[in-house]
């Protein structure tokens, strides 16, 4: 597996979807899907979203 860091490329705002699809090895799409349907739920999805852009550290080349 890899290590959860938010990559370069293949990014939409920040990439901490892209990241975590990477890390466990499945399509980043449908991470992407299944954190935009939580957002229909009510809870903290953006606040988990920003501290995840600001704790996973960017890929470095």
């Amino acid at each position: 597996m890899n290590s959860l860091v938010r990559p370069r490329s293949d990014r939409i705002i920040a990439g901490v979807c892209s990241g975590i699809a990477r890390r466990f090895g499945i399509s980043p799409t449908i991470v992407r899907i299944a954190f935009v349907l939580s957002l229909l739920l009510p809870g903290p999805q953006i606040l988990i979203y920003i501290a995840g852009w600001i704790l996973m550290p960017a890929e470095k080349y």
